[in-house]
Formats: C-alpha cells, sequence, structure tokens
C-alpha cells in the first residue's frame, strides 16, 4: 500500500462528503502544524490539497466575497 491508497479518492467523494473532510482536515490543521511528525504532516498536507482542488474543480464559478479582494481590505 502506497499513500496514494489512502483515503478514498476525492473525485469520488459525493459534495457532502467532499465538505465533511474539508472541515474535518481544517479542524486538525494547526495540531498537525504543531505536532505531528513530518511525515504525518506531509500526508495531511497532500490531502488537503487533493480535497481543496476537487472543489475547486467543481466549482470554477465559486462565489467570491468582494470583502476578500484587495480592493476590499483597501476599503476596510
Amino acid at each position: 500500500m502506497t499513500s496514494r491508497d489512502l483515503g478514498v479518492a476525492p473525485g469520488d467523494l459525493g459534495d457532502d462528503d467532499l465538505f465533511r473532510e474539508l472541515g474535518h482536515l481544517y479542524e486538525t490543521r494547526l495540531d498537525a502544524l504543531r505536532h505531528a511528525a513530518d511525515q504525518a504532516y506531509g500526508e495531511h498536507t497532500r490531502r488537503m490539497n487533493e480535497l481543496e482542488a476537487e472543489y475547486l474543480r467543481r466549482r470554477p464559478g465559486r462565489e467570491i466575497d468582494p470583502e476578500r479582494l484587495r480592493e476590499g481590505a483597501r476599503a476596510r
């Protein structure tokens, strides 16, 4: 079994499962950064990147909050 064999392929996840997996990774990110072994932190990062790429693939026209743009930040 290789590291690529761990977890369900992001493209095979339904939307609800993809969002749940992303949420769990975000909940555990700081803990992984602070306390995980290098290999475990790398695996966490790899999985997060795969899931985020899948989200962006499914939602290329996702809603962008104007406050998150440079102009919005300057206006604040």
